[in-house]
């Protein structure tokens, strides 16, 4: 551990690698420092100039690769990965198993659900109506379901869901909710097809079930 700054009342797990420059339980504005407890669980790699703030709860086996931002008051899961200048910010739900790539944006109040991937550049928004006034106590994060898959450099709209097994294509622009199992593409957005008509690449999660019946309807 070279050159990190660990604030106080952090805690972490056993085998934990933290890389040069990261620094762990920054105070977020108007906190003391060590104010606000900070967890991260076993076998965990920070790698450098990642900052994570304090009050984050983190699982175990979380990795980041370098210059991750994560505020505070987060809830992380287990085998959660978040890949190179992505930033984080505050009061996200991220559960188990989830997969973030490089450069993407995830606003307060989003929630992504166990196992799903974010790909590079993806950028999820909360305000609807950026600085008007009360937009503060009106933001709305999007919530990506259960092993939804989100192509590079696409752009979802403030509260909408994604929902478990779908699959958004590169470059779209999410307006509206898309449904399960659903393969979802373009500006906006529009349901072309389901996961099952791409010849068993994506195959139901034991216990869940498949599309009803007749498919997804076109939106």
């Amino acid at each position: 551990m070279a050159e990190a700054k660990i604030y106080p009342n952090v805690r972490l797990g056993k085998n934990v690698q933290i890389g040069d420059f990261v620094i762990i339980g920054e105070p977020p504005r108007g906190r003391a420092p060590g104010e606000l407890e900070t967890v991260i669980g076993d076998n965990a790699v920070i790698r450098s100039h990642t900052v994570i703030y304090a009050g984050n709860r983190i699982g175990h086996n979380f990795q980041t690769g370098h210059h991750v931002l994560i505020r505070e008051e987060n809830e992380i899961g287990d085998n959660v990965s978040i890949g190179s200048h992505t930033v984080i910010e505050h009061h996200v739900r991220i559960e188990d198993g989830v997969r973030v790539h490089s450069q993407a944006f995830v606003p307060e109040y989003s929630v992504l659900e166990e196992g799903c991937w974010l790909g590079p550049n993806v950028v999820l928004t909360n305000a609807r109506y950026p600085l008007s006034v009360g937009a503060k106590e009106r933001l709305e994060g999007p919530v990506i379901g259960r092993r939804a898959k989100i192509g590079a450099n696409t752009t979802i709209l403030p509260g909408r869901r994604i929902g478990a097994d779908a699959l958004i294509g590169a470059g779209s622009v999410v307006t509206h909710d898309i449904p399960p199992r659903a393969v979802a593409a373009g500006n906006p957005a529009r349901v072309i097809k389901s996961v099952d008509d791409l010849g068993g690449l994506y195959p139901p999660a034991e216990g869940d079930e498949g599309p009803p019946e007749g498919g997804h309807p076109a939106s």
